[in-house]
């Protein structure tokens, strides 16, 4: 078993994220975390003279988790359901509280900076998410770092300014939550333009009659469709069997809350190592059907994971299959285990997260490591862009 969740009790499951067994929005946004920055107006006792004071916290117990960073960082900031840190000004004064406050972690990602007026005898949390430089997701372990708050008032004149110490998380580091609440932000890792990815299809297609993989074709039928797809996740399968995709576990994860988060390797690390467990292969194969256009599902239950595929267009029916023995088996064997492991569990022990409904709800792929654009030279850029075909 991969995922580091035997130990959880499974109750009635995620009620927020799922209905008739799949994640939906905008029901999904507004429960990840209590704070927005749109709170209830909260009201204080006002003593003549005192002066405004300010509350600075990061990320979860002090933790920042890029994929949540990356997810809130996409996000206006008046948008935000979640925050990668909270800045509360209580304002104890007899007059508006006009200030500007900027976020930043040096060395780590941009600043951000927002404008605030607070009415005397106010409270106001707000909700920053600085863009995290591509440093961030490429660091592997946890890391120790400083956050930075500084507030000036309207005419520039500093107000307060303070440090905390953070710790970042590696970049493959998954955060469940309690009852896993945050179980949607899986498909942070499914990265369906990364050239591993890519290398893969290219591989999987002379397994395919005529060499193509059309993915979903709306003019076929229901069952032709069903059919195609069936090739095509046997071609993807023999695919990678052929490239050595095999079974390692290496899900060890350090930090705090390490009962509800683990590693998930990205799907291009899984392809270049030849190394993955169940929660990293069910990643690996929804980016390869995502990138046909494909409609994939991560299937969490005790223990374990599945990868699904809706078979047609318009069909509710999805075949499953067991990629922990991509290695090791026959595709017909993956599909019959993965089938059966599914079926032996009540719905309500079983969480579905359609990797499209969770792209509506904003939840992106993570950035490359070491694919920024941003950062090549301009004849290597476009040399990149030109290879890409796009």
């Amino acid at each position: 078993m991969s995922i580091r969740l035997r130990s959880l009790i499974w109750p009635i499951l995620l009620v927020t994220f799922f209905v008739s067994g799949a994640v939906l929005y905008p029901q999904f946004g507004p429960h990840l975390l209590a704070d927005s920055n749109n709170p209830p107006v909260e009201h204080i006792d006002i003593r003549r003279g005192t002066l405004p004071t300010y509350n600075f916290e990061a990320g979860i117990d002090g933790e920042i988790f890029p994929a949540l960073a990356n997810y809130a960082s996409l996000q206006r900031p008046k948008e935000r359901q979640i925050g990668t840190f909270t800045v509360t000004v209580r304002n104890s004064s007899d007059s508006t509280l006009a200030a500007r406050i900027s976020v930043q972690v040096p060395g780590w990602s941009d600043m951000e900076t927002q404008n605030v007026s607070v009415a005397a005898g106010e409270v106001r949390k707000m909700l920053f998410a600085p863009a995290f430089l591509p440093r961030l997701y490429s660091n592997r372990e946890i890391a120790a770092a400083t956050a930075a708050l500084r507030i000036t008032d309207a005419a520039g004149k500093l107000l307060h300014t303070e440090t905390i110490s953070i710790r970042l998380r590696s970049h493959d580091d998954i955060y469940w939550g309690d009852n896993f609440k945050f179980a949607p932000f899986i498909a942070s890792w499914v990265t369906p333009h990364d050239p591993r990815v890519e290398a893969i299809l290219a591989q999987a297609k002379e397994f395919m009659p005529g060499r193509r993989l059309p993915g979903y074709e709306e003019w076929k039928s229901p069952e032709q469709q069903k059919a195609a797809t069936l090739a095509q996740a046997r071609a993807i399968y023999r695919a990678l069997q052929k490239s050595g995709v095999s079974y390692v576990k290496s899900s060890l994860t350090f930090g705090r809350n390490t009962s509800i988060s683990e590693r998930v390797r990205m799907p291009g690390e899984s392809i270049s190592q030849n190394s993955a467990n169940c929660i990293d292969g069910v990643v690996m194969y929804a980016s390869l059907f995502e990138n046909l256009g494909m409609d994939p599902a991560v299937i969490l239950v005790p223990g374990h994971a599945y990868i699904g595929v809706r078979t047609a267009q318009e069909s509710n029916d999805y075949l499953y299959i067991e990629t922990a023995i991509t290695g090791r088996s026959p595709f017909e064997n993956a599909v019959r285990a993965a089938e059966n492991g599914v079926a032996k569990w009540q719905e309500k022990d079983v969480i579905r997260i359609r990797v499209s409904q969770a792209r509506e709800a904003g939840i992106f792929p993570m950035p490359l490591a070491g694919h920024d654009p941003r950062h090549l030279p301009i004849e290597e850029a476009a040399a990149s862009t030109d290879a890409s075909g796009r």
